[in-house]
């Protein structure tokens, strides 16, 4: 790796440059259920009418996803942000890999296939039920399948988890009528088995990230391996049931479910079974993982632990090697803005609550856990509530401020990054007052931190990894047109994340440079790494999206 070159008219402010990533708060198309606009936010109002100010793409091709009508995410956000350039991700390798029989030609593939149709033993494919294509696709779910049957596999099971997050907060009856109906064609056939199994909501069982809470996973467990829960002919008549006794829940909190028949499941995962963990996303496939692969494993009881054969879609932590087995090689990042300046002696420090402290660190870092210098970087994990986003709409944005403010003012890091979660992870409740509660946060936030940029006459960068609180009402086929639900009468909420670019302001409060926003048109969020090392004094790296900016020392 090539070494960073210093710029010949500036090298950087006297106190640090501090990247501050506002989760989920875009800039909306529409003025109603656009919550980041609504809120009062004078400080982020200010920098946009004071400050060398921009809009950043923060979805579909300009973070490596298929097309552009893929919302951006949080991982791959801040993989973009952080390497400085567009990588193909998991969608699209998982695409590709299925489109050129890679997958199925691989050695993986072929061993969990083979384990089944020797032992008469069952196939499990575990992951969620969506077409989001943030976590998952319902697509590559299916061709798993058909492979699976044109390969000889005569018993199948699925095991759902509902989304509601990255697809419309009810719409689990669309996604589970449609794989029922593959299901059932898939099983025309004589001797061939093909059904769901059991389920859930994301957000209640098996999907948990960053060790935030391993009663979930636990709960999982018992769910889709012992065949323990509530017992239901059906996951329509799961989820029916439970919508009934909780009026107005959305799919991510729907409750465990297992389907049964004559008294027992219908699948629960035994030994010599094979199982796939069809998610190709990392953050919240990692402990599951770790759950089938490890043998020294004490987050919980595993009861039973079946001997079984597991393969994810991908590798999620290629340095942990979590899981050993997958399907489709994740992409291979490298040149990292932070592997740059740890390279170039600079100190770092990165810091958000747990919810998304791998995003500024593991994500941040082009999918590599650890550091790549202990003595030039430190890592600040301030422990989240364990409590639902929307009766704690503030989360832990103070605290996080807290610690940045210190570190500011004692000038002992010269870059700063620092993930407030807020818009995202309560923009995923769907809770109106909640959201603007969070908004507001974040707001107030940034008001103490620009104080201390400007007593450290350091530099202050915001912007975003993707919308979220921004596009806060389901919409209809009618251009604009706002869906109400029939029985609050109020807008129906839009839970997933936005297609809406992202700000982007430069605060140089000391004037320690003459700054500038680019000319450049249709930029995306990976120039945060040039703009960020350009303040820092280095010149761009090769390769990397070009920055925000152009400065000239005064």
């Amino acid at each position: 790796m090539e070494n960073l070159k210093q710029t010949a008219n500036f090298s950087g402010p006297k106190g640090p440059v501090v990247l501050l990533i506002m989760d989920g708060i875009g800039i909306g198309k529409y003025s109603e259920g656009d919550l980041v606009l609504s809120a009062n936010t004078p400080n982020l109002d200010w920098l946009r009418a004071n400050t060398p100010s921009g809009v950043l793409k923060a979805h579909g091709t300009a973070v490596g996803l298929p097309s552009d009508d893929d919302m951006g995410n949080s991982e791959v956000g801040h993989n973009a942000i952080g390497c400085g350039r567009v990588f193909e991700q998991g969608a699209a390798l998982v695409n590709q890999a299925i489109a050129s029989r890679s997958l199925f030609d691989g050695e993986v593939w072929k061993r969990l296939i083979s384990n089944v149709k020797t032992n008469g033993s069952t196939l499990h494919l575990l992951g969620l039920l969506s077409d989001g294509n943030v976590h998952s696709h319902v697509d590559h779910l299916e061709a798993l399948l058909s492979e699976a049957k044109k390969t000889g596999v005569k018993r199948a099971r699925v095991h759902i988890l509902l989304d509601g997050r990255d697809v419309p907060p009810t719409s689990a009856l669309l996604y589970v009528d449609r794989l029922e109906g593959f299901l059932h064609s898939m099983s025309s056939d004589d001797g061939v088995d093909y059904r769901i199994a059991s389920g859930g909501g994301r957000m209640k069982v098996t999907m948990d990230r960053y060790q935030a809470d391993w009663n979930i996973v636990a709960l999982g467990w018992k769910t889709h391996v012992a065949g323990d829960g509530p017992s239901f002919g059906s996951a329509r008549e799961a989820i029916e049931t439970a919508r009934s006794k909780t009026p107005g829940i959305i799919d991510q909190d729907l409750p465990p479910f297992v389907i049964s028949e004559g008294g027992r499941p219908v699948g629960s995962i035994k030994d010599g079974d094979s199982v796939v963990l069809f998610n190709f996303r990392g953050d919240r496939s990692i402990e599951i993982s770790r759950a089938f692969e490890e043998r020294d494993f004490h987050e919980f009881r595993r009861e039973p632990n079946p001997e079984i054969h597991f393969a994810a879609m991908m590798q999620y932590d290629g340095d942990l090697l979590i899981p050993k087995n997958f399907l489709v090689s994740p992409p291979a990042i490298d040149r990292t803005m932070g592997e740059y300046l740890a390279h170039a002696g600079v100190k770092q420090l990165a810091i958000s609550e747990t919810q998304k402290f791998g995003h500024v660190t593991y994500f941040f870092n082009g999918n590599r856990s650890g550091k790549f210098d202990q003595d030039l970087e430190t890592y600040v994990e301030v422990p989240s509530d364990r409590v639902p986003f929307e009766e704690r709409p503030w989360m832990k944005a103070a605290e996080i401020t807290d610690k940045v403010v210190e570190a500011i003012v004692q000038n002992d890091f010269r870059f700063i990054r620092l993930n407030f979660p807020n818009g995202d992870m309560v923009g995923h409740t769907g809770v109106f007052p909640a959201v603007t509660i969070a908004v507001e946060t974040v707001d107030l936030c940034l008001g103490r931190i620009m104080k201390a940029v400007r007593e450290s006459e350091g530099i202050l960068v915001v912007s975003a990894d993707h919308g979220n609180a921004d596009d806060m009402y389901i919409r209809g086929k009618k251009e604009g047109e706002i869906e109400y639900d029939a029985r609050t009468k109020l807008p129906k909420p839009k839970t997933a994340h936005s297609l809406n670019r992202v700000p982007v302001s430069v605060y140089d409060p000391s004037g320690a440079a003459n700054i500038r926003i680019s000319k450049q048109p249709d930029l995306g969020i990976s120039s945060l790494a040039a703009t960020c090392l350009n303040l820092l004094g280095f010149e761009s790296p090769s390769g990397y999206t070009p920055s925000v900016i152009t400065i000239a020392r005064r």
